[in-house]
């Protein structure tokens, strides 16, 4: 479907056309409609599928043809992160380049002359406000923001939302907006927390289910199996001497994001961490560099798995494997955008193969094992089976662990702290 099919307005079309954008992704086609009919849509639909343009375009057609306050906050787009905020901003931005629209992104790590032109912005009235859950529940403490006028309610990112800990701020938010509203979700995911928050905000929704996606065949997925120690000089005979740009190795831990930034910095690469210590000033300028070409390598942790859109990466480099599938689909997502082609090449050490073999259940298929260079000496053996046995916790039927008497409580309590750390850490 072209979007000149469409029932949106001339000056939108205007916009897509001075864009190059001609025809509707599938997300596109199945949930602009549906939309437009000022119905309550639950999508499902991975990232990079052009789900921002599915309900910018007619969240911004809507607020131009119906009757709204121009004076008030019409429209509150909710997103998990910055850079996403963002990211919706600027495409917000350009389609509403023709039409009589204001709208204010809020969200932290920034100065205080933009905390206050943020306040100005949900004051005065924005048409549009995107924002961060955590910063916009910081404004509404302090000031009182005037959602009388709010007709649509949309959350970005649904799932990542909820796994950052945001369900008690969008519910409070939500307690703020008029009951009468469109509530429009979109979510990579749809694990049974979204579903109970879906069904606290929305009458009736329709559903739009774009499935999860396999990764494209235009992005060739390759793997080195082996030892933990053996990962740097891996990444350093990938990286070093090849003339590449802007490839992104990402990794679990901001702390291992130092490390690995700094052994390809001393190696001669041009390089930039991107993590949560950044200020948002800090991150703007990498991603500036960036996307402009400066950087050989951007080393981050998964806060740039999803929602920042570039498309020209040739290269993602797993350093460390993502314990969710889902995590694994966005990260490798970051290549082969726009119609490119890309390479996603993994470093499994023996501790990753269980989650690698997850990775490769969930595609069905065996991904390319690469040989180790002879000179890093022998690799392990792949064999997530053995992987997964050897990890196991076996225990009697009176809750012992047969192999250091342990209470079964303990190992749970030891398991659960590791995992806490494990998820503060990045």
């Amino acid at each position: 479907m072209y979007f000149d099919e469409l029932p949106i307005a001339d000056e939108l079309l205007d916009a897509l056309d001075s864009m190059n954008f001609s025809e509707c992704t599938p997300v596109q086609e199945a949930a602009i409609p549906i939309i437009l009919e000022g119905d309550d849509v639950i999508a499902c639909a991975q990232t990079g599928t052009g789900k921002t343009a599915a309900y910018t375009l007619p969240l911004l057609n809507n607020l131009l043809t119906d009757n709204h306050n121009p004076n008030g906050v019409n429209a509150l787009i909710m997103a998990p992160t910055r850079e996403l905020a963002q990211q919706i901003d600027q495409q917000v931005e350009a389609f509403s380049y023709f039409l009589p629209l204001s709208s204010v992104a809020v969200y932290g790590g920034n100065d205080g002359n933009a905390f206050v032109q943020q306040k100005n912005g949900l004051t005065r009235g924005a048409d549009i406000v995107i924002a961060t859950p955590g910063r916009l529940l910081s404004h509404l403490n302090f000031i009182n923001v005037d959602f009388s006028s709010l007709k649509y309610f949309i959350l970005d990112e649904a799932d990542r939302m909820l796994d950052m800990g945001f369900f008690d701020d969008i519910m409070a938010i939500a307690k703020r907006l008029p009951e009468k509203r469109q509530t429009i979700m979109f979510s990579a995911t749809m694990p049974p927390e979204l579903r109970k928050l879906a069904k606290t905000l929305m009458h009736n929704p329709k559903e739009v289910n774009i499935a999860i996606a396999r990764p494209p065949e235009t992005i060739t997925q390759q793997a080195y199996v082996c030892y933990e120690a053996q990962k740097p000089k891996l990444l350093l005979k990938t990286l070093v001497g090849k003339g590449l740009k802007k490839v992104i190795v990402f990794v679990g831990k901001k702390q291992n994001v130092k490390d690995v930034w700094l052994m390809l910095r001393k190696a001669g690469l041009e390089t930039r961490q991107m993590h949560s210590d950044l200020t948002q000033k800090e991150r703007d300028e990498v991603m500036l560099d960036f996307r402009n070409g400066k950087v050989d390598v951007l080393v981050a942790t998964d806060i740039v798995a999803r929602g920042i859109d570039v498309d020209d990466i040739p290269l993602v480099i797993n350093y460390s494997v993502p314990r969710d599938v889902e995590d694994y689909v966005h990260r490798i997502g970051r290549t082969a955008r726009a119609e490119n082609s890309g390479r996603a090449l993994t470093l499994v050490s023996e501790d990753d193969q269980r989650y690698f073999g997850k990775i490769e259940r969930f595609l069905k298929k065996d991904i390319e094992k690469l040989p180790i260079p002879a000179e890093l000496g022998e690799a392990p053996e792949y064999n997530t089976k053995v992987v997964e046995k050897k990890n196991r916790r076996h225990f009697s039927p009176r809750g012992r662990d047969k192999s250091n008497g342990q209470r079964r409580s303990s190992n749970r309590s030891n398991s659960s702290r590791s995992n806490k750390n494990s998820r503060n850490g990045k």
